[in-house]
């Protein structure tokens, strides 16, 4: 069995391991020297790690330098807020971007950020975001809808002085709306995903330009938010 000491020297492994991931998820192509300065590492211990890394395929290693590797890429598809949340999700979701035309996402609040789990478009029209990055502000469309029915104490901050008001007018439409609030000629508006339980655990959002009614978007992600909820009551 494990003693103590060989217990800490495994945490602080795992620590150091994650200190670089994490910061080669801040930048990608990053060579041993940086990472190790950022993560106060020595550099051989940071080197060790990273080759290790690299075995595993969580690291990639290319002339020298590193960044995030593809086994990284599908742990990080597996994870999901609730059991069964990506598999409901996915035939509405694709089925929301086929009858509005547009990109219809799928979103949890994460440590006080938007996290986009999954999204779908059309040939027809391009995702209108400049990247594929998950991760958000919260002050998305989806993370004001989740924001409006966290349990006080625990919402991102600081938020506006007027937030309460705005949370109180998202609880009662049921739906919550960027009119280019987060990118300029990006719109977007986003309903709650219900467990059976009736409890928000995630939100689907239709994103299109500022030429569009964000209300009638709404309106059919409502049905689309109404099959995911569907789905998971079938699973429990």
């Amino acid at each position: 069995m494990a003693g103590p000491l060989s217990a800490a020297a495994g945490r602080g492994v795992l620590e150091g391991a994650f200190a670089l991931l994490n910061a080669l998820d801040q930048e990608q192509d990053v060579g041993v020297s940086a990472l190790a300065a950022v993560c106060g590492l020595p550099k051989t211990t940071a080197y060790r790690l990273l080759d290790q890394l690299t075995e595993l395929g969580a690291v990639e290693r290319s002339a020298g330098r590193y960044r995030i590797g593809p086994g990284m890429f599908r742990l990080g598809q597996g994870w999901q807020p609730y059991p069964g949340l990506r598999s409901a999700a996915r035939r509405p979701l694709r089925r929301l971007t086929a009858v509005t035309g547009m990109t219809a996402e799928l979103a949890v609040l994460h440590r006080g950020q938007t996290l986009v789990l999954d999204w779908t478009t059309t040939a027809d029209v391009p995702r209108p975001l400049p990247d594929d990055r998950p991760v958000w502000p919260w002050y998305t469309a989806a993370g004001k809808v989740l924001t409006a029915w966290t349990r006080p104490g625990a919402a991102p901050g600081p938020l506006p002085r007027s937030w309460p008001e705005e949370a109180r007018r998202i609880r009662e439409s049921g739906a919550a709306y960027d009119h280019e609030e987060v990118l300029t000629g990006v719109c977007c508006a986003a309903v709650p995903v219900y467990t059976a339980d009736g409890v928000p655990v995630a939100a689907l959002s239709v994103l299109t330009g500022p030429d569009h009614h964000l209300e009638r978007l709404a309106d059919t992600a409502r049905r689309a938010a109404s099959a995911i909820t569907a789905g998971l009551g079938r699973r429990h």
